[in-house]
């Protein structure tokens, strides 16, 4: 099971959080959003498909995230949680942590802001296109 969509880099992208990394419908972020690596985001979380968003709410599910720019890719996974209800209208977070709101999209992700590979921030702070491609597999969801 697959969901796809694009963000925007930003110039204010640091990509410095310690335990969260975002993507956002917003257009414009300050150099504080340090946990910020796309903007302009084209789908929100009412976006993701029912059928993913049953599974994202298994705790057992494992999610992978996949992040490519112009010049490099980068994978993320980390786990879904009952709790997660999956409606925030403008936010995407991943997170290190067992923490869930409604901006969360994952929890006991294995990389941060911080941790991301530095030549899709760098694109990403050039301004360059973020294709978010959010994978489960099916063959692993208990029922």
């Amino acid at each position: 099971m697959e969901f796809t969509f694009k963000a925007q880099g930003h110039p204010n992208i640091t990509s410095q959080h310690r335990s969260t990394f975002e993507v956002t419908r917003d257009q414009e972020i300050g150099k504080t959003a340090d946990c910020i690596i796309g903007v302009s985001a084209g789908s929100v979380m009412k976006d993701i498909p029912s059928q993913m968003k049953m599974a994202l709410k298994q705790e057992n599910t494992v999610i992978k995230l996949i992040l490519t720019t112009e010049n490099d890719q980068d994978e993320i996974s980390g786990y879904g949680h009952p709790l997660l209800t999956l409606d925030h209208p403008t936010d995407m977070v991943c997170r290190t942590s067992d923490y869930t709101c409604s901006r969360t999209l994952m929890i006991r992700a294995d990389k941060a802001a911080c941790d991301l590979n530095s030549i899709l921030i760098q694109d990403l702070k050039e301004g360059k296109v973020l294709e978010v491609k959010i994978i489960i597999d099916e063959a692993k969801i208990e029922p």
